[in-house]
């Protein structure tokens, strides 16, 4: 019979497993045979046996070990000390094969041998080590080019879509952008100092590959002024292959954007109608393209429910040049850093700092007029009132 009857019921589903890795690493790793006994003991008992305590960390650094330890030390004594290391990834995730060994090889030297490729804020999570492994693994690490990520109280690491390097739909350059931008706030990465985490996330364009809208409080989205460009000689040959331009098309653009002759074969925009929805150029890749006029729209507030329910980010400059050294979307940085610092109370994001405070007290403050894309969602009321 097997020591672990739950945790094997999930081996048995039509995806990946994660139960199956964690056996894979238990044949040579004491502590990974242990963190089997402890899931399943949790799943037994419905309740964690893993439970937070004291400071972990490297030399010069107050983030990126997150501690963890058992409260049952007694029946799987190896899993006792469990911490959890972040590694900041290479912008749009790029590794070759020889770098993923290395990093393995480490892992495996120093820790469970358990990783997460990637976590939700895009680090490379290696699950499992002792205290006193976290500093040689870590200087193992940046000897191989590697440095920890955020965690804490701090800026946690910056993340882009793979950008130009693989995606033609992309307005800016994604990966230099989040280069840059890491390495100009080491210190806001590895050393806490506001209220809670603060994460910036990159998508080329709309189409948001790194759900940056949904899960960034500072969310940069490719964009474009003026018209969408259309290749009616393209849409002919896409009309002869049989696709329905009213119907998947025209009928579906958010905006009402879009109109389609049917005698001419030929597909119109209104340039001020259209809201950057990406479903045309999606559908019609080689007959729609992004405008050349290119930037970035920036949006602030994205973040998952803790305090005060989840937020979805929303406009707070609709068009941004993103050209280096990148000097513009920096002092905003800096800017909404100091306000949120002064401002915002222990574990409150900034979007939860805007809407206590208000988002007028916050423009004021960022120096910015209020715009009409700004507007989160449509009003409860009717009323209008406003200060001449």
């Amino acid at each position: 019979m097997s020591d672990t009857p739950l945790l094997d019921k999930l081996e048995e589903g039509r995806w990946p497993s994660f139960v199956k890795e964690i056996k894979r690493a238990a044949k040579n790793n004491p502590a990974a045979r242990d963190l089997l006994g402890i899931v399943e003991l949790s799943y037994k008992d419905k309740i964690t046996h893993w439970k937070h305590g004291g400071i972990v960390g490297v030399v010069g650094y107050g983030g990126g070990v997150i501690g963890r330890y058992s409260d049952v030390v007694g029946k799987f004594p190896a899993a006792e000390q469990f911490h959890t290391m972040r590694v900041n990834h290479p912008a749009g995730w790029f590794y070759d094969t020889k770098t993923l060994r290395k990093i393995c090889d480490i892992w495996e030297k120093h820790g469970s041998g358990i990783t997460n490729f990637h976590g939700s804020t895009g680090d490379i999570i290696l699950l499992g080590t002792k205290t006193e492994s976290v500093q040689p693994c870590f200087n193992e690490l940046s000897e191989a080019g590697f440095d920890l990520g955020g965690s804490g109280s701090s800026l946690r690491t910056p993340t882009a879509c793979v950008g130009p390097a693989r995606c033609e739909w992309s307005c800016f350059d994604t990966l230099d952008l989040i280069h840059d931008l890491t390495m100009t706030f080491q210190d806001e990465l590895h050393r806490p100092r506001w209220p809670y985490k603060f994460k910036i996330k990159a998508s080329g364009c709309p189409n948001d590959c790194v759900a940056a809208i949904a899960r960034s409080d500072f969310t940069i989205i490719g964009t474009w002024k003026g018209s969408i460009r259309i290749n009616n000689d393209e849409i002919k040959k896409y009309v002869d292959r049989g696709v329905n331009m009213k119907a998947d098309i025209v009928d579906r653009c958010p905006g009402s954007a879009l109109s389609f002759d049917e005698k001419t074969s030929v597909l119109s925009v209104r340039p001020e109608e259209c809201v950057r929805c990406m479903h045309c150029i999606n559908k019609l890749t080689k007959a729609v393209r992004p405008g050349t006029e290119k930037g970035a729209a920036i949006l602030i507030g994205g973040k998952a429910p803790i305090l005060r329910g989840a937020f979805l980010s929303w406009v707070l400059v609709p068009f941004m040049e993103m050209k280096p050294p990148y000097r513009e979307i920096k002092d905003l940085l800096a800017k909404m850093w100091d306000w949120w610092d002064e401002n915002g109370r222990n574990r409150e994001r900034i979007a939860e700092a805007i809407s206590r405070i208000g988002l007028k007290e916050f423009l004021k403050a960022m120096g910015m007029k209020p715009l009409p894309q700004m507007v989160k969602h449509p009003r409860s009321n009717p009323f209008v009132f406003y200060n001449r």
